[in-house]
């Protein structure tokens, strides 16, 4: 069975300040995920599914999804704040804005997904090496397999200079997952790799192995991950700001003994769309690729 591509696509985007995830870099409007979203069927991913939100579905839909539709098994499913919770867990987190993060995204998915799958932020370039080393773990997978699979990055190649970024640094054993930590506010101060943390600064060498949330789970994932979000939204419920983040899910996974996490990496150089700034920078990556031959000049037929 071909794996399933899941892209999270509902975030808010505050500190790019607009909607990142369909904004155009290409020379035909194409967006960042347009090419990541080719490199997967490329790569043998037989559909898409995205995660958006309900307010940003009519532009979703005329600047990318309905293109990809026609070359693609596409659909499209919605997370709000209110998704998974029971009435009087909404009304104990009435005064939140948001959702509640990728694991939330994720489960909100569980219903439309019963094959491996695959899960991509919307604004970062993975580059097609990646897609190919989980298409492969995915679709060697047997039913009821426990032992999902992540491409890690080298942080000094994830970086950007336009601010800082959220990264979970990954602790290897072996060539598996042994766990893993979200570092949310990590930055240059001068040319050191600093994660700025509320319990201090931690200096960091720039070469650890990093989670750009591109996970590859069997289907068993989604009962420890439902698990994994019963208790955290038990705890956080009234909290406005808390997010419920997938490497964290994905590390209980392995530190609850419920599963495995296959640890491959890459050498490939990240480049995404966290800040306006960064837009420049990854049309011109792109143009590159394109100039290249590594794309075709354009991507779709429609």
């Amino acid at each position: 069975m071909k794996p399933t591509l899941l892209v999270l696509a509902a975030g808010m985007g505050s500190r790019y300040g607009g909607i990142k995830q369909i904004d155009s870099v290409g020379a035909h409007g194409e967006t960042l995920l347009d090419f990541g979203v080719y490199d997967a069927k490329k790569s043998g991913f037989e559909k898409v599914i995205f995660m958006i939100r309900k307010d940003i579905e009519k532009d979703f839909r005329e600047r990318l999804f309905d293109r990809i539709a026609q070359n693609m098994d596409a659909s499209y499913l919605f997370q709000n704040k209110d998704s998974l919770l029971t009435e009087e867990q909404k009304q104990l987190s009435c005064n939140r804005k948001k959702p509640w993060g990728t694991i939330h995204a994720v489960l909100c998915a569980k219903d439309a997904i019963k094959e491996p799958f695959a899960v991509i932020n919307a604004d970062d370039y993975y580059g097609r090496e990646s897609f190919f080393i989980l298409a492969q773990h995915l679709g060697s997978l047997k039913q009821g397999s426990r032992e999902h699979a992540m491409v890690g990055y080298v942080l000094d190649h994830t970086m950007s200079r336009s601010g800082t970024v959220s990264r979970a640094i990954c602790n290897v054993k072996d060539g598996y997952l042994i766990d893993m930590e979200e570092h949310t506010k990590i930055g240059y101060v001068g040319e050191q790799v600093v994660s700025h943390r509320e319990s201090g600064d931690l200096h960091l060498t720039g070469k650890e192995w990093v989670s750009m949330n591109f996970f590859g789970f069997a289907p068993s994932a989604f009962e420890s991950f439902s698990s994994y979000w019963d208790a955290f939204i038990q705890k956080n419920i009234r909290d406005e700001k808390a997010e419920c983040y997938l490497p964290n899910g994905a590390s209980n996974i392995v530190t609850k003994n419920e599963g495995k996490i296959r640890f491959y990496t890459t050498q490939e150089s990240w480049f995404g769309m966290t800040y306006s700034e960064d837009r420049e920078n990854v049309k011109e990556q792109l143009a590159k690729k394109i100039r290249s031959g590594y794309y075709p000049e354009k991507l779709w037929k429609y």
